[in-house]
């Protein structure tokens, strides 16, 4: 494994799949998971927006600090929109809106662009996920229903597997029986101390597959596993899926999901976050008067179930994406092919 400050080259790597016949085995992993996925969990594909308007509070603001794209259209100079960073917070309005009952879902394709990601063999300004949404009661809200999600969740991914093995007797995957579950804190208790990237590689690197719960509180050492928007996962009902990808000897994020925010938990999360100012928001104000259906969802990333099933060493390889110059000679050099 050769390190360099763009990209991680596996030692002797060489795709078993050229431009081709992995445009070919794109298409047909994406159409086996989503059929999958859908059948497991009840949902059904809607259209989603490329854009939302600002001042609705529809966009995903990530950890806070990263930039949506945005403009304006001749017809309402003063309307500011923004190209969505994720659905998080559509996805519920739109079950609200389209009169989906408790246990029945949605999910959608989503393209973002979040321009102020930092480029590596995992991450790329173009974001390509299936975004989903189930209905539950308000008694479902509890780490047994997320758990049980998550477990329907990787019977996918081992579905998954066990398809794009017989299609391609090349690649090597090796996923184990059952996904591992553990929560942010038992992790730092378990790695004291390593940081949260490397606590993450640690755990995958022994178990394969992962789930780690309750993300966004501070943990006992001051710090965050990982930053979470306040307004819409229940910090102590979410989580990651992550797998250990052997080709780049590191956890590998697969999914992000969890239980949304009721009343208590988005007015905690709020204040304990400073944006209190949420509340003005018409997304905000429907959820604070109770007007939104308790749901749990998450997003799948289709370029990394690409390139993990794949055995890609870059998400580039993946998808057609931009990328700096030194991205695209380091790559052409080692034979990683760009699409």
């Amino acid at each position: 494994m050769i390190g360099q400050e763009k990209v991680i080259l596996p030692e002797g790597y060489k795709s078993s799949l050229n431009l081709k016949e992995t445009e070919i085995a794109i298409k047909k992993l994406k159409d086996y998971f989503e059929k999958e996925l859908s059948k497991k969990l009840n949902l059904t594909r809607v259209s989603a927006p490329l854009f939302v308007e600002k001042e609705t509070g529809l966009n995903d603001n990530l950890n806070g600090i990263e930039r949506p794209v945005h403009f304006s259209i001749k017809e309402e100079e003063n309307m500011e929109i923004e190209i969505v960073q994720s659905l998080a917070k559509w996805k519920r309005l739109a079950l609200f809106r389209y009169g989906f009952k408790r246990g029945e879902g949605l999910y959608t394709d989503m393209n973002a662009i979040r321009r102020d990601e930092d480029l590596d063999n995992l991450h790329s300004i173009y974001v390509d996920q299936w975004d989903w949404e189930l209905i539950i009661d308000k008694k479902e809200r509890n780490e047994e229903t997320l758990k049980s999600v998550v477990r329907n969740i990787y019977e996918v991914f081992k579905k998954t597997e066990a398809y794009i093995s017989e299609e391609y007797r090349s690649l090597n995957i090796d996923l184990p029986d059952n996904i591992h579950i553990i929560t942010s804190q038992e992790l730092e208790d378990l790695y004291p101390n390593l940081t949260s990237k490397e606590r993450e590689n640690a755990i995958c690197r022994e178990k394969g597959a992962v789930f780690i719960m309750k993300i966004g509180e501070v943990l006992k050492s001051g710090e965050k596993h990982d930053g979470r928007s306040p307004d819409y996962d229940d910090w102590n009902l979410n989580g990651d899926i992550l797998f250990y990808y052997p080709l780049l000897q590191r956890a590998v994020e697969l999914s992000s999901m969890g239980i949304r925010v009721d009343k208590k938990a988005l007015e905690h999360q709020l204040k304990v976050s400073g944006h209190e100012n949420r509340k003005n928001l018409e997304f905000h104000k429907m959820l604070l008067e109770e007007k939104l259906p308790y749901t749990i969802g998450g997003g799948i990333g289709q370029s990394r179930i690409c390139m993990f099933f794949l055995n890609k060493a870059h998400v580039g390889e993946v998808q057609a994406s931009i990328w700096d110059t030194e991205t695209i000679k380091i790559c052409s050099d080692n034979f990683i092919e760009l699409l």
